[in-house]
């Protein structure tokens, strides 16, 4: 069924680290609207912005002290109106971020809370008496630690499974559902195109709040929240109350969920979310959580990524990502820093051919790298150092917490945008925030924009042929060599078209067989000059599309 969000091509801005305007070294609104033709330049059709709402940046905007406004170091409501102008005028829609899980701790509803059992605020959030032994029970947060605060004024404690400055919200109260809804609401009637919906599988827990069964220092507990109760019903509720009034799209965040699970979201006809970030395929090089490190292995992701494309086939829709706000570079996890430019293009080839909406993180599309950072003092991150302390505490060295650190931080994605090869990579001309990676004179948007065999260009190509080629939206996934660790090779089928899809994983030459003749089939994308049929160059990538007039019996 074709629907705008299967045809969206998504650029995802951290405006913190996007482009800075009035050179006091974070980035605004206006710097936003001061790229709006890059963006058009890139060929996207969608923006999803982390938040801009009122702050006191514990978590970098995701602890929220006012839904219906605009962080001032960010600009204005006025500011806003006028980027979404600008962005519509490009035929750019623009999707924000609903973080409804929890609020900041200094969102009025919370401080009213906080001080009076009575507060008509009070069962917004959740406050418990402790036991003898001190929290209410043992619930880890997802930053590590406890998952419960002390809160002095009423001597009982309060849940939040971020940041304690991140109070969870109690979807249990009617009255709270209803302001989200007139919160939604605003956004929609001043021009919002949808939502990236915040951790949204976690808003129903067991109003019980029992102990948690794991052992492990973080996300003990994980199994009275995750896809809760009643979340179907809240979803539901905000469906037929808000969502279906609007011409928008929802993508939930998702933790820890399966294709089964997914699809009680987002099967077609159900239609709580169009769509999720699910995150199996972020475990690839990690066990059970990014801060237990294991190598990784271009199968063990082909797998993850297979199970999805499969299982969601004709019933639901995928999101395609290897970058955000929250995750290291790819081309440091899955690629290969000798092989920066090759195995960058090599990525995106086999990323964004398969089924689903391609999101592009700021900084991918020109293979930004992790930071440079060497000092903890470098960093910025709340979960990194609420992290760095857990494992000090568990008694990993400090080389060893360093070394997990560089390679997973969520820091990594967040230095700021390399523009130019000016100071500061052109992203400010104050002192940034965070600093800039060392490598922007080498790295950076100007320098890619005049070469037309760079990777920018090489996403321009991707982003075109999507939009020229049916088949590489809407086709079907089949995949060959499924247990070569080296390459991976997958078609798509769509009426009478055909895509094959052909990657090395590796920095080696690799022999390759084609599942079929090709003689017939033009190839349309290469990131190499060079054609062998039956050889693979380092990290080469290439896609060929063909006519076929007979059922091909794969999917």
């Amino acid at each position: 069924m074709k629907r705008a969000y299967k045809e969206a091509i998504v650029y995802q801005i951290y405006p913190r680290s996007f482009k800075d305007s009035n050179n006091d070294g974070i980035g605004d609104l206006r710097g936003i609207i001061e790229k709006l033709d890059y963006l058009q330049y890139l060929g996207i059709n969608t923006v999803w912005l982390s938040p801009v709402y009122s702050s006191p940046m514990d978590d970098n905007g995701y602890d929220i002290s006012d839904y219906c406004n605009i962080l001032p170091e960010y600009g204005t409501l006025e500011d806003f109106k006028e980027m979404i102008f600008g962005m519509h005028k490009r035929g750019i829609k623009l999707i924000m971020d609903l973080v409804i899980n929890h609020s900041s701790d200094e969102h009025p509803w919370f401080l009213a809370a906080r001080r009076d059992i009575n507060s008509p605020y009070r069962d917004y959030y959740f406050f418990r008496k402790g036991n003898k032994n001190g929290p209410p029970n043992n619930w880890t947060s997802f930053f590590g630690g406890s998952a419960w605060e002390y809160n002095p004024d009423t001597d009982d404690y309060y849940l939040h499974l971020f940041s304690r400055k991140q109070p969870d919200l109690n979807w249990e109260n009617l009255r709270l559902r209803e302001e989200i809804k007139k919160i939604l609401k605003f956004w929609l009637d001043l021009g919002v195109d949808g939502f990236r919906c915040d951790v949204i599988n976690i808003i129903s827990k067991n109003p019980d709040l029992p102990d948690g069964k794991s052992k492990l220092p973080i996300l003990r507990g994980k199994e009275h929240y995750l896809n809760g109760p009643k979340i179907h019903k809240y979803l539901n509720e905000l469906k037929s109350d808000v969502f279906s009034y609007y011409d928008m799209f929802t993508v939930g965040e998702t933790v820890m969920i399966t294709p089964e699970t997914a699809l009680t979201y987002i099967e077609e006809g159900c239609d709580e979310l169009n769509m999720v970030f699910q995150f199996d395929h972020m475990g690839v090089d990690n066990y059970y959580v990014k801060w237990f490190l294991r190598k990784f292995k271009p199968k063990r992701l082909k797998k993850t990524m297979r199970k999805w494309q499969t299982a969601l086939d004709g019933k639901g829709w995928n999101s395609l990502y290897f970058e955000n706000h929250d995750q290291p570079r790819s081309v440091n996890r899955f690629g290969n820093l000798c092989y920066r430019i090759e195995s960058a293009k090599m990525l995106a080839t086999y990323l964004y051919f398969q089924q689903g909406t391609p999101f592009i993180y700021q900084g991918q599309e020109i293979a930004m790298t992790n930071a440079h950072f060497t000092e903890l003092s470098q960093y910025r991150d709340v979960e990194t150092f609420n992290i760095y302390r857990l494992g000090r505490k568990l008694g990993f060295s400090d080389k060893r917490m360093m070394k997990k650190i560089k390679y997973m931080s969520r820091d990594n994605a967040r230095t700021p945008m390399q523009w130019n090869a000016d100071e500061h990579a052109g992203f400010t001309k104050g002192i940034p925030w965070i600093e800039v990676n060392q490598n922007y004179k080498l790295i950076n948007v100007e320098k890619d924009r005049d070469n037309p065999d760079s990777i920018l260009n090489h996403y321009r190509k991707i982003i075109t042929l999507r939009k020229e080629y049916p088949v590489a939206i809407y086709g079907n996934y089949y995949e060959y060599y499924l247990k070569s660790n080296k390459v991976a090779v997958y078609e798509r089928n769509f009426k009478n078209d055909r895509l094959l899809v052909v990657v090395n994983f590796t920095s080696k030459k690799v022999k390759f067989k084609p599942p079929y003749d090709l003689s017939t089939y033009q190839l349309i994308l290469n990131n190499y000059d060079e054609e062998y049929e039956e050889q693979l160059l380092p990290y080469q990538a290439k896609v060929y599309y063909g006519k076929v007039f007979h059922d091909s019996g794969k999917g």
